[in-house]
């Protein structure tokens, strides 16, 4: 029987909740993500469980960080962790567009498909979808919203001169966009 708990850390992004199925991340869901499932799903909740991947977000955040070292188990279709495998191969501090990530797993005319698989990533800033954007360099959809993204783009930007504060309040464009 798999064993499931939960734990939500403050971040500079708001609240993050962080999931493991046996002691394995399964997922990293902001507050008012889009596919974020319902609480009562995670399991128990138990931060002792976590430790490495709340040092880790910790150590990201203040600018200390730019790759994750921690076992990983997203639930998700052949394609989509096929999608998700590829986005752990983007650099810190860089974007793809959606094609340029469908031609890196060998399907170029994916792109669409390959932006769904990326909405439905369910272990975000870890698993950095983020750092795609649309084919113009645009930002185009978060499941976290825009405004997150736009802050985690510019924070990788130029980690090496500050750590990372506070989000600020989503603009309107920003406000309620959610994938």
């Amino acid at each position: 029987m798999t064993t499931r708990t939960y734990t939500v850390l403050d971040s500079p992004v708001g609240p993050l909740t962080l999931v493991a199925a046996d002691g394995v991340l399964t997922a990293l869901y902001m507050d008012r993500q889009r596919y974020r499932p319902e609480e009562h799903t995670f399991g128990e909740r138990d931060p002792a469980s976590f430790g490495a991947a709340i040092g880790q977000l910790e150590e990201y955040f203040a600018g200390r960080r730019t790759t994750f070292d921690l076992p990983l188990a997203p639930v998700g279709t052949p394609f989509q962790r096929q999608v998700w495998a590829a986005l752990l191969e983007i650099p810190f501090g860089e974007t793809v567009s959606y094609g340029e990530l469908a031609e890196r797993i060998g399907r170029p005319t994916a792109a669409r498909a390959v932006g769904l698989a990326n909405g439905k990533n369910p272990i975000g800033i870890i698993v950095p979808c983020h750092r795609v954007v649309g084919s113009t360099g645009d930002l185009t959809g978060y499941g976290g919203g825009l405004h997150r993204k736009r802050h985690l783009l510019a924070f990788e930007r130029h980690a090496d001169a500050e750590p990372m504060g506070p989000l600020p309040a989503p603009d309107q464009a920003g406000q309620g966009t959610l994938l």
